[in-house]
């Protein structure tokens, strides 16, 4: 497998679990610094390697009245700032072939989110930046379908990427994970990443607003461990029902630490086994 490394951090390859966390969206400067600085703690005490994510903006909100972040400019400075103050390595979403080149310049992993997975010129600007790119899989392709959008990423001579499961459309309003997905993305030869909590997103579910199950989330982590992934995602936030985006799905902060002394467990038993 492709090992793949973000400043000091190895993911893939067999290499212990990583977590990548954040709360969804870029709530105020105040804010990013005040959960970045926990976060790390957290997984610092709890000896798994930690990259900080949040967005400068959610450009696919459910309503046009919804939050949307500081926007590029300001977002930057302040995940900028992160990771100066922090010391801590930065993950980010792209929405536009325009804002590559900015967050570039900050972040050390550029996301594409799931919607824009299949645009073609949007994910080979992304790869041209020479970023680690994390995709995440489209809740409309099957596991084997993201083989297409790696060969376009590689097409770039960019082979350091990340493959996100964050689960699959399943009738109206409600996403499944499928624990298969994940052994199927991993034999792409690629470091698999599970969204144990966009899985447990309802898209739409509120009406104006996406709904979520979070107390599903320790669940899905630890079968997504045990599928032998490579890092965990996870929306995490202070106060989730006070979020400005995806409180639903969002993994209370008080609850981060002993759920990654779980899944270290869990990850060291399972690799321990493949390289026995």
């Amino acid at each position: 497998m492709k090992l793949v490394r973000v400043g000091d951090i190895e993911i893939g390859a067999g290499r212990p679990l990583s977590v990548i966390a954040g709360p969804c969206v870029i709530e105020s400067r105040e804010s990013a610094l005040r959960h970045a600085a926990a976060l790390k703690q957290k997984a610092d005490r709890a000896g798994v390697p930690y990259i900080f994510k949040s967005s400068f903006d959610k450009a696919n909100r459910s309503s046009i009245s919804s939050f949307r972040g500081p926007g590029l400019k300001a977002g930057l400075e302040i995940l900028a700032e992160v990771k100066r103050e922090i010391g801590v390595p930065i993950l980010t979403d792209v929405h536009e072939t325009d804002q590559v080149a900015a967050a570039a310049q900050v972040a050390d992993i550029l996301q594409i989110p799931a919607f824009l997975c299949r645009q073609t010129d949007f994910v080979l600007a992304t790869a041209k930046s020479g970023k680690v790119i994390n995709v995440k899989k489209g809740q409309f392709l099957a596991p084997w379908d993201i083989a297409n959008v790696l060969q376009k990423i590689l097409s770039t001579g960019n082979d350091q990427v990340l493959l996100t499961e964050r689960g699959v459309s399943f009738g109206y309003n409600n996403l499944v994970s499928d624990m298969r997905s994940l052994v199927v993305m991993r034999d792409l030869g690629y470091p698999v990443v599970f969204d144990a909590t966009h899985s447990l997103q309802l898209p739409g579910g509120l009406g104006a607003a996406s709904g979520g199950e979070r107390k599903y989330i320790p669940a899905l982590a630890r079968a997504g461990v045990a599928a032998e992934i490579d890092a965990l995602f996870m929306e995490v936030h202070e106060e989730p029902e006070r979020a400005l985006s995806d409180g639903p799905n969002s993994l209370p902060l008080r609850d981060f630490e002993s759920l990654l002394r779980i899944v270290k467990e869990i990850d060291g038993v399972v690799k321990g086994v493949s390289r026995g």
